[in-house]
């Protein structure tokens, strides 16, 4: 029993840094357009792969 008085304290405290990381990360748009860096993967020019070719001749 006495240790609930420890956790319940640390447990409050751990929920309301979860949700001010979140509140940061919504209020500086963390969450904006999530769909456009899965689709850069796809569309991006293999620079990095022509380059490491000339350095290996």
């Amino acid at each position: 029993m006495e240790s609930l008085y420890i956790l319940i304290p640390i447990a409050i405290i751990l929920v309301a840094i979860a949700v001010a990381v979140f509140l940061w990360a919504v209020k500086t748009e963390q969450f904006e357009d999530l769909d456009r860096q899965g689709h850069t993967i796809l569309f991006e020019e293999d620079d990095a792969a022509n380059t490491s070719k000339k350095d290996d001749s």
